[in-house]
């Protein structure tokens, strides 16, 4: 057999037992007031639409609000919005020298020297290698034995 025909007996077999119970339950007075296949049916939401009143009050609304809109952004932005501040030329030579002197007086300062392994001298680096080496070796005899 055809798994189509066994789809359609196993349908027709099935809308036969709806109907059996559904004569059963009329009988018992228990019958649900629409038939299976009506419960079965998807209802369809109903679509609602703009009346044309209604639509002409919100193009007036967009409208208005659209005006709105472009005469914010005609008007000039205000003193704090409109970008970078400029300095005075007296400002500047005054920062200026004010750099200067925080310069001079660092320069002034002899800074310390940081101790790190790149000063170190030929000599001193050898050392510390050979303990290294001698540090790994040791562990080396400890993890074979």
């Amino acid at each position: 057999m055809d798994t189509k025909n066994i789809l359609i007996e196993l349908r027709a077999e099935l809308n036969r037992i709806n109907q059996a119970i559904a004569a059963l339950e009329m009988l018992n007075g228990t019958a649900p007031a629409t038939t299976p296949a009506a419960k079965a049916a998807p209802k369809q939401a109903k679509r609602r639409g703009l009346t044309p009143a209604g639509r002409r009050r919100l193009s007036a609304m967009m409208k208005k609000r659209w005006a709105e809109r472009r005469q914010k952004a005609a008007k000039p932005a205000d003193k704090k919005a409109r970008g970078r501040r400029h300095m005075s030329a007296a400002s500047r030579i005054k920062m200026a020298e004010a750099q200067r002197k925080r310069w001079a007086a660092k320069k002034a300062i002899p800074a310390k020297k940081a101790a790190s392994a790149r000063h170190m001298n030929a000599a001193t680096r050898k050392r510390l290698s050979d303990l290294a080496k001698a540090r790994w070796a040791q562990r080396k005899q400890v993890q074979t034995a």
